[in-house]
């Protein structure tokens, strides 16, 4: 019984992100229609945000849009082969928010800020070649280049900005149209250098691809700040997901954060990509970052990928080393990205038989913010096509983290092949859950739920582990699962067991 005068607050909702694309998804510019029409089953699911791909027009409409062409053309100009983007048009978009808000799920925006791409017309302009592994050291006296370097956006006009770009406004680029040399070009010009806010991987890691923004530039910095203003005004988003933030400036990145939460206000959800191995260095950028911003754990997927690829591998460790360890409230946890899956520059091969394991140790634990891959929700297509992940089972266990993955954790990783941890529920969203995996032979653990669910009868929710569980008096059970697999036990009869496996 309560003390008088205290109420007891509601448990917060878990949440749960989903990257609503893959890389190799047909260019048929129906995207923004497919999602409009999948919302409200995801919503259904436990989705509560979508991470969605970048919606500004890239250098062609095949193109996934890191090949970034103008950030004021969202698929409504007749530029780069035509109106719509590779996901469809401006009005498409706009229509799939809508729907995806009236459902109750949010919109995060996938920002490009670190280069565009698909030039309209070369410009002259003076440079030097660097070392590809050490951009500090220069390999040529300054010379000139011919680089596609003149972006006038003739599709656009002065629609929405009147800025057009020309090579001042970029720092580097990797191809001289002269004489078609390619090489990393660092160009020249009254203070202009590699920026010294960004990773020191290869001496400086200023430059990623096509031409490099230069945010010391007044203009550029202050057309992407408008940008930022003016998208919101176009479309509501809830968030925003920043590509290749170790690339460019982070002082800069600081400044257009303040500057939105000072036109339009706080609140929103930041996310960058920082993919990095190096633990301290991401710890590092969250500190400058007032710890304000999250990341993606890429450690974690390293972890998964090794785990999964090493016989008789240590489960227990599986955390070691890893962002939702060392930094929960930051971390945004995953199993796989359009980045590394399959074929792509940074595939982390994670083995079938883990990836259900992954999906659990994301998604029924109290650390982090999960976010659920398109391409194990729904398959890969292209030309190595793969089946959805985890037999199909990866919705059912975002609904179980949205309903069973409550309340305080309790771990058994105490034994390197098999590891289980329990959930206890709390007063509001009483069921808990139980979780045994092994990556070895079949297993079992004895492990705690509470004294307040003696007597009830748990079953494996996945359906891969037969039988029931009994909880003793004690509150103990005695919960087991097969040989490479998990189990995710939960009674029987709790509320919302018969919603599973519709998506």
């Amino acid at each position: 019984m309560e003390p008088p005068g205290v109420s007891r607050q509601p448990t917060p909702a878990n949440y749960t992100m989903f990257q609503a694309f893959e890389w190799y998804i047909p260019a048929d510019q129906k995207h923004w229609i497919r999602l409009r029409e999948a919302v409200a089953g995801l919503k259904a699911t436990g989705i509560d945000n979508l991470w969605i791909p970048p919606a500004c027009k890239g250098s062609s409409q095949q193109g996934n849009g890191y090949d970034i062409y103008d950030l004021y053309d969202l698929g409504e100009f007749d530029q780069k082969g035509g109106v719509s983007t590779k996901w469809g048009t401006k009005d498409d978009l706009v229509r799939m928010v809508q729907e995806a808000q009236d459902v109750g799920i949010g919109v995060y925006f996938d920002a490009v800020l670190n280069q565009k791409a698909g030039a309209d017309r070369t410009e002259q302009c003076r440079v030097i070649e660097v070392d590809p592994n050490d951009r500090t050291r220069a390999l040529t006296d300054p010379y000139s280049i011919d680089g596609w370097l003149g972006f006038d956006f003739p599709g656009r006009g002065e629609r929405y900005s009147s800025l057009t770009y020309h090579w001042y406004h970029f720092s580097g680029t990797d191809y001289n149209n002269a004489n078609g040399k390619t090489a990393i070009y660092r160009i020249l010009g009254d203070g202009k250098d590699w920026s010294k806010f960004v990773d020191r991987e290869k001496g400086n890691y200023d430059y990623l691809m096509f031409a490099d923004l230069d945010y010391t530039h007044p203009e550029v910095e202050a057309d992407v700040k408008a940008w930022g203003e003016w998208l919101y005004g176009q479309v509501p988003i809830n968030g925003i997901r920043f590509d290749a933030i170790k690339h460019y400036s982070e002082e800069f990145l600081r400044s257009l954060i303040e500057h939105l939460d000072d036109k339009i206000g706080p609140g929103w959800f930041l996310v960058g990509e920082f993919w990095q191995d190096s633990l301290d260095a991401m710890r590092t950028y969250i500190r400058n970052m007032q710890h304000k911003f999250s990341l993606f754990d890429a450690p974690l997927v390293y972890n998964f990928s090794s785990i999964s690829n090493t016989e008789n591998a240590d489960l227990t460790k599986v955390f070691e080393g890893t962002l939702v360890e060392a930094e929960p409230v930051n971390a945004v946890t995953l199993v796989m990205n359009h980045d590394t899956q399959p074929y792509q520059a940074l595939a982390a091969d994670i083995q079938p038989f883990f990836k259900p394991l992954a999906y659990c140790l994301i998604l029924l634990r109290a650390e982090g913010y999960p976010c659920v891959f398109y391409g194990d929700v729904y398959g890969i297509q292209g030309d190595h096509p793969l089946s959805p992940s985890c037999g199909g089972k990866v919705p059912d266990l975002c609904l179980t983290r949205k309903l069973y993955a409550y309340g305080e954790q309790l771990d058994y990783f105490d034994f390197p092949q098999c590891i289980g941890w329990t959930r206890l529920g709390t007063w509001d969203r009483p069921s808990g859950l139980a979780c045994i995996m092994s990556n070895a032979g079949p297993n079992e653990k004895w492990m705690y739920v509470g004294q307040e669910h003696r007597g009830e009868i748990w079953t494996d929710m996945l359906g891969w582990k037969q039988g029931q569980v009994i909880i003793n008096d004690d509150g103990w059970g005695c919960f087991s699962c097969a040989a490479v697999s998990v189990a995710v036990w939960v009674n029987q009869s709790a509320e919302g067991r018969d919603q599973l496996g519709r998506l």
